[in-house]
């Protein structure tokens, strides 16, 4: 059973990592203004290399639960992905359609093999 101060920890991780992510996306937007959502996926791939990192170091229990499902959780964005996919095919870039959903989903399980692996020589 999860206790309260689980939860809290939840709560205010998954508040962090959303600021986190705001800011990231708004720093990687104005560096690289593009039709191509970059600041999400930078985000989403960075997200993934730190679960990977937390899972190759063992990191488990109520800690995972807190930085894991907290902080990632609301760092990373499943649903601003399939908006603004959904946004580039009604505008009709193909291209970009094609290479951010299929770059997100495998570059993102690139990334976070990488993160385990290089957390597993670590620790």
């Amino acid at each position: 059973m999860i206790g309260a101060l689980v939860w809290v920890g939840i709560g205010v991780m998954g508040g962090a990592g959303a600021y986190a992510r705001f800011t990231a996306t708004g720093m990687v937007a104005r560096r690289r203004p593009a039709p191509f959502p970059w600041g999400t996926f930078s985000v989403n791939l960075s997200g993934g290399l730190a679960l990977g990192v937390l899972t190759g170091l063992g990191v488990g229990g109520d800690a995972l639960l807190i930085f894991g499902t907290g902080f990632l959780g609301g760092y990373t964005t499943f649903s601003t992905w399939m908006v603004e996919a959904q946004r580039l095919g009604e505008d009709g870039d193909a291209a970009n359609f094609a290479l951010y959903l299929g770059g997100s989903m495998l570059a993102g399980l690139v990334t976070t093999g990488i993160g385990w692996a290089l957390a597993e020589r670590i620790a």
